[in-house]
């Protein structure tokens, strides 16, 4: 979208404040997208930025001190808003108790994605979410509530994850570390280029055509959800400055512009995580049992046929989780332990040796305040992610679990092969 109002909104513009010109709003603004939509009473006007340019932040806090908004809503949901608003947030996390709830791999992803957004920012010298941090500062300041409206990262990643087949998965796990590890620059003029509208249309109509399962989740039900938080938010106010990134305007602007629907049941179904399939939960313990299946056939045939096929799995499940273990530069200890535990926890699907691993690297390279927080900047290279200690720990949980489940598909063919002639 460009500067230049549609003839619907610029009436909107028109009436921002009592007796203020149209033009004053794309004067603010300066050179960011911008939109107005009145709905239900209240106008809300919505400024596109990019979340590395220079000059969103200025603009951002501009808007806000102008007065003319009695509401600011920010495209951050609870999660982001902490790390932002607390930049100790991770040294106060309890690295043992992710591990505990299972989320180790959700917090790898969100440092990946961290990573990235650090490594763009750097090289505009731009601090990451600069014009969100802006909106807060400026939104407290002028004491105007603040409005958070993007839903969980968690929960998009799920949805995304769930929306794809298992092959994309694997391309979107690629992907993500690619773009977090890239030395690939990108000029500042592309970036600034991300805010003209038809740039965006463009850019992500052919993004869907590619690959709509991940164009939904990410981007389209993003923009329906952050529209009914809006509605859902907005009610005693009524002039609503909204903080986004450009690639979300278009979307959200056609969705306050359409009927009214029912914002509560919106956001509940575009919160739902969908759950694993039946097939897909009931997979581990089918492997499982058809391993123990291989082991009783060999013991019946004979003594030694079962412990041949022992000693397969043992030998293959303990080299690759230690292989994985050693990767991750764990402690010797810690090695010893995967290797150990992992032909146990290969056999339960409740618990892995990933935890049992990192647990144990936790116990005995306990994470320093330092790592905490360092771990935002060490996550953007290589190196980085092996040289702190926090990020080490995730690095043995998530190579371990790779060497432990290679493990049992090696070793289960391996078993199989023995007992129907291939070895």
């Amino acid at each position: 979208m460009s500067d230049e109002l549609p003839a619907a909104e610029s009436a909107a513009a028109a009436e921002l404040a009592e007796g203020a010109p149209a033009y004053d709003l794309a004067e603010l603004a300066g050179d960011q997208p911008v939109a107005v939509v009145e709905r239900g009473g209240v106008r809300y006007t919505l400024l596109g930025t990019a979340h590395v340019s220079k000059s969103s932040a200025a603009t951002v806090t501009r808007l806000i001190e102008s007065g003319r908004f009695d509401a600011v809503a920010i495209e951050l949901d609870a999660g982001r808003y902490r790390s932002l608003a607390d930049p100790d947030a991770y040294s106060k996390m309890d690295l043992f108790k992710v591990l505990r709830e299972g989320k180790a791999g959700m917090l790898a992803v969100n440092l990946a994605l961290s990573a990235f957004q650090q490594r763009m920012a750097e090289q505009f010298g731009v601090e990451p979410g600069a014009e969100m941090k802006a909106a807060m500062q400026a939104a407290k300041a002028a004491n105007l509530p603040l409005l958070l409206i993007d839903r969980d990262i968690g929960v998009t990643l799920r949805r995304v994850y769930a929306n794809v087949p298992w092959w994309q998965r694997l391309t979107l796990f690629g992907g993500l570390l690619a773009s977090a590890f890239s030395n690939e620059k990108i000029s500042e003029e592309e970036v600034e280029a991300l805010k003209e509208g038809d740039l965006l249309e463009s850019t992500f109509s052919e993004f869907a055509s590619k690959s709509e399962r991940i164009y939904v989740p990410l981007i389209k039900e993003r923009d329906d959800y952050m529209v009914a938080r809006l509605v859902q938010q907005a009610g005693g106010h009524r002039e609503v400055l909204a903080v986004m990134g450009a690639g979300h305007l278009k979307g959200v602007t056609a969705g306050l512009a359409a009927a009214d629907q029912d914002v509560r049941s919106a956001t509940s179904r575009l919160e739902q995580v969908p759950p694993p399939s039946k097939v897909v939960k009931a997979l581990p313990w089918a492997i499982v049992a058809l391993i123990l299946l291989g082991f009783v056939i060999g013991f019946l045939r004979s003594p030694d046929i079962g412990l041949r096929l022992l000693t397969d799995w043992t030998l293959i499940h303990m080299v690759l989780s230690a292989v994985g273990a050693i990767a991750a530069l764990a402690h010797p200890l810690t090695v010893l332990v995967a290797a150990v535990a992992s032909p146990f926890t290969a056999l339960n699907p409740l618990i892995g040796v990933g935890f049992v691993a990192a647990g144990t690297e936790l116990w005995l390279k306990r994470p320093s305040v330092g790592d905490f927080q360092a771990l935002r900047h060490d996550v953007t290279t290589w190196r980085g992610w092996w040289r702190n200690r926090a990020a080490r720990v995730l690095l043995v949980f998530i190579l371990t679990t790779v060497g432990s489940a290679s493990g049992t598909y090696i070793a289960g063919f391996r078993i199989f092969g023995r007992l129907f002639g291939a070895g």
